[in-house]
């Protein structure tokens, strides 16, 4: 008995390495992309002592901290319509964001959601409390393409319990109002721990 050979599909006859292409092929049409930003982090002694709201409000009206960096990566907007259980992020998808097919990247309205569904969490938190995410679900509705406009994800808190939370939010055109993506969160939550000195 002879084994059979793996399937594989047979290379074009013009098919070259990528490095093996003309060093001016891709600079034909290239652009730069440069941006500011500051490495951030969680303000621990607030954290300790105000409620999740209370923090995120602090930190968006500039009373300590500085924005996340991936809000600088992605060009998302500092959250904003902040209430208990609910929040909003702004962002415009541009050119820089696009897959193989010429549409914007699914992981933009991914961490856009991902973003405003886990501060939307966080905004139900009591004081002392953090979160991670633990399982993020995404629906796509329709393809998102550089110049389509500002996008708007909303975050809502679904169910806020001691050792998890639940939330949902939606990413939609402020212009049309159509919606772009919606997705689900489950986060866990963990009680914060002061950090020693040494």
């Amino acid at each position: 008995m002879t084994e059979a050979a793996p399937l594989t599909a047979p290379a074009p006859a013009d098919a070259r390495p990528a490095d093996a292409r003309p060093a001016d092929a891709h600079a034909a049409g290239a652009r730069t992309r440069t941006y500011d930003y500051v490495v951030g982090g969680l303000n621990l002694r607030a954290a300790m002592t105000m409620t999740g709201l209370d923090y995120m409000r602090a930190l968006v009206a500039g009373e300590f901290g500085d924005r996340p960096s991936i809000t600088d990566t992605i060009g998302m907007s500092i959250p904003h319509s902040l209430d208990f259980g609910t929040c909003s992020i702004d962002a415009e998808p541009g050119d820089w964001l696009l897959n193989p097919t010429g549409a914007v990247h699914g992981g933009f309205a991914a961490t856009i959601l991902d973003s405003v569904m886990g501060l939307a969490a966080h905004t139900a938190q009591p004081a002392g409390v953090g979160y991670t995410t633990a399982e993020l679900k995404i629906h796509y509705t329709r393809a998102i393409l550089p110049g389509r406009g500002l996008l708007r994800a909303t975050g809502t808190v679904i169910h806020a319990g001691r050792q998890m939370a639940t939330a949902e939010g939606r990413l939609v055109g402020v212009e049309d109002g159509k919606l772009y993506a919606h997705g689900t969160t489950t986060c866990l939550l963990f009680p914060l721990a002061e950090r020693s000195a040494a």
